[in-house]
């Protein structure tokens, strides 16, 4: 299975038409906007069309926290950021700055009790 991810409705059409793909990911502003056309695309192509608007990580440690908001972020979607550490190993000013910079990013810091389903991983 070849999974292909589309950053624009324009390279979502043409990767629609590319050999090999089975399945695309759009993950761009507008994506949510047209994922119906190009499921529907999709379909008549053999192609699975998805749109997530949010990935669920789970961070294992204040120190990954802090490297992963200080990369680029290389998604348009909403990360909600479960820590799989009690946040108390932050002082109430680290958190407050990672959770300033999260939320500048569209992201949420939460406790990792409360994760359900995980889509990614950021360990040391």
């Amino acid at each position: 299975m070849t999974t292909a991810c589309a950053r624009s409705k324009t390279e979502a059409l043409r990767l629609l038409d590319t050999r090999g793909i089975t399945a695309l990911e759009l993950d761009y502003e507008s994506a949510w906007q047209d994922a119906i056309e190009l499921g529907r695309l999709g379909d008549k192509r053999g192609i699975k069309v998805e749109y997530r608007g949010h990935d669920n990580i789970a961070v294992s440690s204040p120190a990954v926290l802090v490297a992963g908001l200080s990369r680029p972020k290389a998604t348009f979607r909403q990360r909600n950021l479960y820590c799989q550490f009690e946040l108390s190993e932050l002082s109430a000013g680290e958190l407050e700055s990672l959770e300033a910079k999260a939320a500048s990013l569209g992201d949420y810091i939460l406790a990792g009790h409360l994760i359900r389903e995980v889509d990614a991983e950021w360990a040391e």
